[in-house]
């Protein structure tokens, strides 16, 4: 596996991994890599710095260094800022049903449940039923917090 350095044409950039060099230039003359930020398509290598072990004394003053990076809980763009926005908007103002989604979304569609903004889980097969009969759903473009012992 090789990771490179990588920037859309709008100069965004961010990193990938690859199985290979071969690998990375299939998928650019298919166009199959996008930003991640922008979507589009022209993604170039960039200038890479050799993962090269440091000695001891540098490893401290990166360490020194690392500790002013960004966090990376705090949103690094607009679009993640927006997205970060939606989800607590979301979770404040609907409930969580996990995994009883489809279940709870079909009791309130046949009126056996009181009506009420729900968010959950539903397996693909699930959520493809629930449109076809007419619920109404939609996906979230983020996934729901895990709790973590």
């Amino acid at each position: 596996m090789i990771r490179y350095s990588l920037k859309c044409e709008a100069g965004h950039g961010f990193d990938s991994w690859f199985q290979n060099a071969e690998g990375f230039a299939a998928l650019q003359g298919a166009r199959q890599l996008a930003c991640p930020i922008c979507g589009s398509a022209s993604v170039e290598k960039s200038l890479m710095a050799p993962s090269v072990q440091p000695a001891r004394k540098a490893q401290t003053a990166d360490l020194a260094r690392q500790s002013s990076a960004p966090a990376l809980t705090e949103p690094q763009s607009e679009l993640e800022a927006a997205l970060a926005a939606l989800r607590r908007q979301i979770e404040e103002n609907s409930e969580y049903v996990g995994l009883n989604f489809a279940a709870e979304a079909r009791k309130m569609h046949e009126g056996d449940a009181p009506t009420r903004a729900i968010h959950g889980e539903a397996r693909p097969e699930e959520a493809r039923a629930m449109i076809e009969d007419g619920l109404p759903v939609a996906p979230l473009p983020f996934l729901p917090a895990r709790k973590v012992n």
